[in-house]
């Protein structure tokens, strides 16, 4: 163990007042906080500050405004841009001038319904200037999911591009906007469009105005300055599925966010000022607000806004160029990425071929990493590869190995040990903490660490909801367990737990087995109704490239997990298919692949990346006789 980490790990816990009080010293505050944290009014109370000057503004003053802040590497259109820390300054002013000839002021909201374009965070940056409070929906959103973010945030504006491109498909967002705006009982002031060479929009309206137009009409209006806002005041809000089809608006505040990622920065990740760093993620998720925005920008590092997909844009090779390009020295992306990558170059010769530059390590979250992926790419990298985990409520990282403290001790699945600030712990259904191997419950005990979210925009009593399962502790929603070494496990979610026949079986542990297997790409089981067991497991087995005509794949799946698990198991069918249903953040849709075993109307999910892939599979189930 890294000392480094114990003693970290062990001052957060012991005495977090002193802990976060001391990580706040990395943050310029206007008024200072009285403490760092209040049960009423959360962390560093009485403290105001900018998240928008903390991340450019301080920069340029210390001296620092000719170096590179952000890289738009965009291969999709052939394109590579970098601003500088005063370039991005003057960017941002721009926009925070033209949000403010139309109205924008202090916690207004503002929807961000934009591709992965340098404007985007540009405007992210300006409603944080201002003291407004952005949401950014994920670009292609379906009409009536936007609608319902409109609804509930209320905004002043939507600012929107004409099209964005996901992978060679050309995608036109003012028509989504226009449908979601004529089902939206909130009505908007104004839709700013971002013309695109690939695609115009037609603006059909005085409501409708061009981006370009509006910057040179406030081309001479003085940038405003940066808002002082209180530590517990909104930055974001960021909506997430809710299981009631609701969508969750999970509000991220100014002041803890701040100092949790930078401090992540400084003791994860390894990223100080002037290092280049790269989340291949999305703005509309996330990861793509804390490590593709704000974290990189809060400590001086440069930050990679890539526009582009893993394989396809144009080869399996696109992610080394990027790094090498780009002189990466940390790198982080959704595991399903590097599944695409070996899939497609399985002998990884674009890796040998481009090698990995300046890199120096790789972390991986939004998907469980299987074992087989991480020893694939650390053996072809010559890398460490770290698994981590962390949710949209939480904001930052609350399993990792902390590489940047020197530990260096990882397992194959496991996303590592308990970040500083975080205190978990596996209950059972009574409530009560279950011996090291045995799974329960992944909980945190609270209060959550700064950073974390502190309510649901709208809906107090949704947040609350959290913490009455287990009381004194956020219910995280995945099952895990440590096991003797300290590592924790998080095998998926708490409705992954199957019972067959009795029996409590995880179908993660499954995933990872099934994994495992020589010529699987990537996999999925799901649990699905049995007459006679209750429910039985089924695996989807997207097969490697070379082995799509492997008839003995299926078979050798389902004798490793009878094998591995025992008969208990009851595994007995797997189905090959080309393709498993992913959101555009990478995650599998499983309970889509549930409704397909049972037969149920399939209602194609807004978040989905490829719309054909659920009728694909379903044809296969129909067709394929149970192995």
């Amino acid at each position: 163990m890294s000392e480094a980490y114990r003693r970290a790990w062990q001052a957060s816990i012991d005495d977090p007042e002193a802990f976060w009080g001391q990580a706040a010293r990395a943050i310029d505050w206007i008024v200072p906080p009285t403490r760092a944290y209040d049960a009423a009014q959360g962390w560093f109370a009485g403290g105001t500050l900018n998240t928008c000057h903390n991340a450019i503004d301080r920069h340029v003053a210390a001296g620092r405004g000719e170096v590179t802040a952000l890289v738009y590497d965009s291969p999709v259109t052939g394109t590579v841009r970098a601003f500088s820390y005063a370039q991005l300054l003057e960017e941002v002013g721009r926009v925070a001038a033209m949000l403010g000839a139309l109205g924008v002021t202090k916690g207004d909201r503002v929807v961000l319904y934009m591709p992965m374009v340098p404007e985007t965070v540009f405007a992210m940056l300006a409603c944080a200037r201002l003291g407004a409070i952005h949401s950014v929906v994920f670009g292609g959103f379906a009409a009536h999911e936007l609608a319902k973010r409109i609804d509930d945030a209320t905004p002043r504006l939507v600012l929107t591009a004409s099209c964005g491109i996901e992978g060679k498909r050309t995608i036109a967002y003012k028509p989504l906007v226009d449908e979601a705006l004529a089902i939206a009982r909130h009505q908007v002031d104004r839709v700013v469009v971002l013309q695109r060479e690939q695609l115009a929009a037609e603006l059909t309206g005085p409501r409708d105005l061009d981006w370009a137009q509006l910057r040179y009409v406030t081309s001479d209006d003085p940038a405003p300055e940066c808002a002082e806002v209180g530590a517990s005041d909104p930055l974001y809000i960021l909506y997430t599925s809710g299981t009631t089809g609701v969508p969750k608006g999970v509000v991220r505040d100014n002041g803890g966010h701040a100092v949790a990622l930078a401090w992540t920065m400084a003791n994860i990740y390894g990223i100080g000022a002037g290092d280049p760093f790269w989340a291949a993620s999305d703005v509309g998720w996330v990861v793509g607000h804390s490590y593709i925005v704000y974290a990189p920008l809060l400590v001086g590092a440069t930050t990679v806004l890539f526009e582009g997909k893993p394989v396809g844009t144009p080869d399996p090779g696109t992610f080394w160029r990027v790094i090498d390009r780009h002189k990466v020295k940390a790198f982080f992306t959704a595991p399903t990425a590097i599944r695409a990558i070996r899939k497609e170059d399985p002998d990884a010769k674009f890796l040998a071929e481009i090698g990995t530059g300046d890199l120096k390590v790789i972390f991986l979250a939004g998907e469980r990493a299987d074992p087989g992926t991480i020893d694939w790419l650390e053996a072809k990298s010559g890398l460490p590869v770290i698994d981590h985990w962390w949710q949209t409520e939480l904001g930052w990282p609350a399993i990792a190995t902390c590489y940047a403290l020197g530990d260096l001790r990882r397992k194959g699945g496991s996303a590592g040990f308990p970040v500083p600030g975080y205190q978990f712990v596996m209950l059972g259904d009574d409530g009560k903490p279950v011996p090291d191997g045995e799974s329960g419950s992944v909980a945190i005990k609270a209060p959550l660490p700064p950073g974390a979210f502190r309510t649901l925009w709208n809906n107090p009593a949704g947040y609350e909801k959290n913490f009455t399962g287990f009381p004194g502790y956020y219910e995280t929603g995945d099952a895990g367990h440590f096991d003797a070494d300290g590592f924790l496990n998080i095998m998926g979610r708490t409705d992954d737990i199957i019972n067959v026949a009795g029996h409590r079986l995880s179908t993660g542990q499954m995933e990872q087995i099934v994994a495992q297997q020589d010529g699987v790409a990537e996999c999925a089981v799901i649990g699905a109704d049995d007459a006679l067991k209750g429910m039985i497991p089924i695996a989807f087995v997207v097969p490697r490239a070379g082995a799509e005509n492997d008839a003995t794949l299926a078979g050798r799946v389902i004798a490793a997990v009878r094998s591995e698990l025992g008969a208990v198991a009851a595994l007995k069918t797997a189905y090959i298919v080309p393709q498993l249903p992913k959101t555009r953040s990478g995650k599998i849709l499983r309970n889509l692949l549930r409704k397909i075993m049972a037969d149920d109307e399939v209602e194609t999910p807004p978040t989905i990346e490829d719309a054909t892939v659920p009728d694909r599979i379903r044809d296969i189930v129909a067709m394929t006789p149970a192995v």
